[in-house]
Formats: structure tokens, sequence, C-alpha cells
């Protein structure tokens, strides 16, 4: 269903946009919804028509001619110049607009009532640790004011989230995303914001109060082309006009350079263990100490607000990073001291991220979403100091995405457990064999991997192969409900399957 504003009223043209109000006939025509898919546009609604990667969205004119659209913006390009979308208008208003993409989240935050601008919002971005910062802050903030988050694993209030297809909405749903989410209470919001949404100005119009970096290692590659591209994409979130406070891992050396640039003009807490702290960051928190336990961590930090310990019953020594990263922000939030670490120590994990499954005389298992080198290494390190026996690690790589980094990542399986199960991830249109082929590129020792492309049965296997003083690691796919091949999707859950092979029955 077309996102629509929730109090059912029209507007006029000519206020979602400035400039337009030199258009006559645009300071009289309404609209009553908002939509960036042809398929989407209802009765007397707006139409934003883009550019997209497989073409532009004025090929599908007809469709929201017919479905009823009552004007159209469009992003002239070189095939769709200005004269060209003028010849449409004998159907249906049309308005060629530079620059759409940039507008097209003004236009959206006006039109659902500029809600954003009556909440706190947050945005984390960063290779790993965004999920699980942003879910964090949620929990942590709502003991205190009613809190939103919006990400990967779904949209909505902690304990009672929606579905989402994508890090971060586009434009026009993200808007709409935060009008219902102020109608239904919430006062502040931690959101992920992916580099994709970055670049493709996804997020513009929303007026950001707090950002958070923490980490840029090797992914997207294949969307960016390189990593400055990919770490210029992530710096966007920083440059916005209007931001209060960064928080920033200067233990990165991105998130270092990123913190020495921000610093003059927002008011930035740095951290991290890095003896550049206090030059880095108006106000800082050290992470000093890491202790592992088989049930937990206990972290202590000293910062500019003092210092502390906070335990935790989280797994992995990269979940230290994210809870003095979410500390960082409720201290400069002005939570006291006392409170922000009680907040923090009865935060949930995750939905699929270092999950935890227990069953008698059998393996504990962990279900990660770890997809990248980085993030398996991290993964695997942290869970060999949580583990006495041996370390499984069962994975696999995504289909249609970076090539590059699944030598990596076998690598790093061979190198760090004690058996490798390479399995099929979402392999989409890519033939399975040859992304195990590529796995297997970075692996020395080819034979001591064992494959098996399904990925029910490698989980049955694995778990059923491990003795009970063993720990297995389920890495790549977390949350998700799905599995991708050949081109569609079809049901599948790493949790379910896991719960399946140690409690019985099917999954």
């Amino acid at each position: 269903m077309m996102p629509q504003r929730a109090d059912k009223k029209s507007l006029l043209l000519a206020d979602l946009l400035p400039g337009l109000s030199g258009i006559d006939w645009a300071r009289h025509q309404t609209v009553s919804s908002l939509a960036l898919d042809s398929r989407e546009v209802e009765r007397n609604g707006l139409w934003l028509a883009l550019q997209g990667t497989r073409g532009h969205a004025l090929e599908h004119f007809a469709e929201a001619r017919d479905r009823g659209a009552a004007a159209v913006i469009a992003e002239p390009t070189t095939q769709w110049d200005r004269d060209r979308i003028a010849r449409l208008s004998a159907d249906v208003p049309v308005i060629a607009l530079p620059g759409l993409r940039r507008h097209a989240g003004e236009i959206a935050a006006r039109f659902f009532g500029q809600a954003a601008h009556a909440m706190r919002v947050i945005g984390v971005t960063g290779t790993n640790g965004k999920t699980s910062v942003a879910h964090f802050l949620a929990q942590a903030l709502s003991t205190r004011v009613s809190t939103a988050v919006l990400g990967t694993v779904g949209n909505g209030f902690p304990g009672d989230l929606q579905p989402s297809t994508h890090t971060t909405l586009d434009a026009v749903n993200l808007h709409a995303m935060l009008s219902g989410l102020f109608a239904h209470g919430a006062r502040a919001v931690a959101m992920e914001v992916s580099s994709h949404a970055l670049h493709q100005d996804r997020v513009a119009g929303v007026p950001f109060h707090t950002a958070v970096f923490t980490n840029l290692t090797r992914d997207h590659q294949d969307y960016h082309g390189d990593m400055q591209s990919y770490a210029d994409a992530k710096a966007r979130l920083f440059r916005g006009a209007g931001l209060s406070l960064a928080v920033i891992n200067v233990d990165d050396e991105t998130g270092a350079r990123l913190a020495a640039e921000v610093r003059p003009r927002t008011y930035t807490v740095a951290v991290g263990s890095d003896s550049r702290l206090t030059a880095l960051g108006d106000r800082y928190l050290r992470l000093r100490e890491v202790e592992t336990r088989a049930d937990g961590l206990r972290v202590r930090f000293d910062s500019s607000w003092g210092t502390g310990e906070l335990q935790s019953h989280l797994l992995g020594r990269f979940n230290a990073e994210n809870l003095v990263l979410s500390l960082a922000v409720l201290l400069a939030w002005d939570m006291p001291i006392g409170s922000a670490i009680a907040a923090l120590e009865q935060v949930r994990p995750v939905a699929g991220r270092m999950m935890v499954f227990l069953a008698p005389h059998k393996p504990r298992v962990v279900v990660d979403y770890a997809h990248t080198p980085d993030a398996l290494e991290k993964v695997l390190k942290s869970l060999r100091e949580h583990a006495t026996g041996r370390l499984v690690c069962v994975f696999g790589c995504g289909g249609d995405r970076d090539r590059g980094k699944r030598a990596q990542m076998g690598a790093v399986a061979q190198r760090l457990a004690d058996r490798v199960v390479i399995t099929d991830d979402n392999p989409r249109s890519e033939n399975p064999r040859q992304i195990v082929e590529d796995i297997l590129g970075g692996m020395t020792d080819r034979q001591a991997a064992h494959i098996e492309h399904d990925r029910a049965k490698a989980i049955q296997v694995s778990i059923a192969a491990a003795a009970a003083n063993d720990l297995v690691l389920v890495a790549g796919k977390g949350h998700e409900d799905y599995q991708e091949t050949a081109g569609r999707r079809f049901s599948f859950s790493d949790i379910a399957q896991v719960q399946a092979a140690l409690h019985g029955g099917a999954a």
C-alpha cells in the first residue's frame, strides 16, 4: 500500500518543494499520496520518477498515468531530456527537476509533516556493528524516552519490529515510517544508515542529531568500486548541516581521519583505546580492558564522564566495542553514568547477531550475520575466547556480490576455526559451485574444508558431529528468513534449522 499522510489530508504541490510556487498549476494542484514506484501510484497521487540503475522510471509513465497520478516530478537525463519530458504533460502534468534524487527526501519530509524534526534521530554507519549499536541504543534509551529502531532486522520499537527489505528504506517510505513512529509515540529513533543509502540520497531530509561511526572494512566493492569511495559514502552522514553530535571509533583509521575532519564543526566524542583519544575528540571514552567469560563480558572504561565497569551477557570482544560506542552516546545525551551502565547491562542480543543456542549434551551453537572477512574474523576470534573444545565454522558467500571477499573469508575460516564447513548462503543467480571454488581459492588446504551445498544439511551434520564442549558458528545469514537461489526466494532460517538440530523435529 502506498504511503499516505496519517491525517489523510491533501497538500498543495507547490508547498512540497520551494521553487514550485512559480509554476501556476502547481499552486492549485493537490496531491494525497506519494510514490517512487509506478506500481504504487494511487489516484490523485504524486509520482517521483527517478533514473535507476537499469533504466528511467519514466519508462513506466503509462502505468502511473493509468493508476491516476495527479502530477509527476521527473529527473531529467540525457535520454529523458526536458523536451521529451514536456511531451508527456499532455496526459499528466509533469515537472522536470534536475537533482530530483537529492530533493526526494525533502519532498517526502514535507509531505509526511516533518515528523523527524520532532524527534532526536541517531544515524549509525560502518561496515560492522550498525545493527547492534542501533538496537542497543534503542533498548537503552527506551528506559527514559520512547525510542524506535530502523534497520536490517526490522523497523519499529524494541520487541515489536516489522520486517525490513533494506537496511535503510527509500526516501518516501523512510519519511512515512518516521511519521508513523512519531504518531505512535516515538520521540527518538536509532537507525542504521548504509553506504548505499547515503550514496543514493535515501536519507535526504532527515535531520540527524547524532551520527555514530563503527568501523570500515571490506564490503560492497561491487557497488562502490574501491575502499575510498566506500569511505566517502560513509562520511556523508557526518557532513550534513545541523549535526549536533558525532561519536566515532577512532581505533579505526578511517574513523580517526573522520574525527579530525568533523571536530572543527561538530561536537565529537572519540571512542576506543587509541592514545590519540583526547586529541581527536571534544570528549572521550576509552576502552581499558575487556574480560571474556563463558557467560559474557566484563568491560572496564574511563571517560570524560568518569570511570566504570559494565557487565554483559553478550558474547564477543567486538560487542564490547559496540557497547562502549552506545555508552558514549548515552553519556553525551546527559544520561547519568550509573543509569547508562545499568541500561546497557540489560540489553538483549539482536536477532541473528551472536545468538547462542543450548541443549543438554549438545554443542553450544551461535548464529551470526557475519558476511564479510572482517566480521567473520572478529566473530571467530571472539568465540575462540569462549570455547573450551573445537571451534566449527559453517558459512558460505552470497552470489552476485563482491567476489573478492570470498577467498579472504575462506582464508579467515581456515586460520581461525578447527573445522570448516562451506555451504550455500544466498547464491542468487550464480552457480553455487563457482562460489565455493572462489572461497576455496583462499585456503591453502582445500581438503580441510567440508563441502555441503544443502545449508540445512550442513547445519544438521555439523551440530551432530560436534562434541558437547565444542562451539559451532553458523555464519552469514543471521536473522534472514529466506534463501535466494536461481532467482527465487524460499523460506529458510538458520535459527530454525539450529533449533531443529539441537532439539529434534522439522525446521
